[in-house]
């Protein structure tokens, strides 16, 4: 049996869902057993998400141009796309920015700018500070999702019910409380 080609990112969030992920303990070798990590934050140095992903886990609202970009490449190249924990479903924390009602440019000029104590200017570095887009969005507003796994983060637990069923070829039940529970 080939192994499930699986993939984790990490887009705009803190990366407890990522953390959360490693509460999986002794499940982690089984699952090792069971797939090919192909790209992840996590244990992985790799600069290009690959081809022929079969199930991937995105944790992180959609909130500059790399998340933009990478999000539609992990969707072009992924069989099975998993929103992973309360940012990727509803931008959560860090679409908090888009309560200032501006651009993104607006936003850096508060944060950087006019709340600066000493030293006041906007980051500016192509190629290597990503460009904020004007609105923070959960990643189904900007591809579509196949499953939703809300929690922040998610607990080990949630996210074992949600990946053994996949290793079966079964989907799994995102149902009642200990599934779906935001927060």
């Amino acid at each position: 049996m080939d192994k499930i080609r699986f993939a984790t990112v990490w887009l705009a969030g803190c990366s407890g869902c990522h953390m959360s992920f490693l509460d999986l303990d002794e499940f982690l070798i089984d699952l090792a057993d069971q797939v090919e990590v192909v790209y992840s934050p996590v244990g992985c140095d790799l600069k290009h998400y690959p081809e022929a992903v079969d199930v991937c886990l995105v944790e992180g609202a959609v909130a500059n141009e790399d998340n933009l970009e990478l999000i539609y490449q992990v969707r072009r190249n992924t069989k099975l796309l998993i929103s992973f924990g309360d940012c990727a479903v509803t931008a959560n924390v860090p679409a908090m920015r888009n309560m200032l009602r501006n651009s993104a440019e607006g936003v850096l000029k508060r944060g950087y700018l006019e709340l600066a104590d000493a030293n006041a200017q906007l980051p500016h570095a192509p190629g290597i500070v990503p460009e904020l887009i004007d609105r923070v969005t959960p990643v189904h507003e900007v591809v579509p999702v196949d499953i939703f796994m809300p929690g922040c983060p998610p607990s080990a637990d949630r996210i074992r019910a949600t990946i053994e069923p996949l290793l079966h070829g079964q989907q799994p039940e995102m149902a009642g409380r200990e599934m779906i529970k935001f927060g």
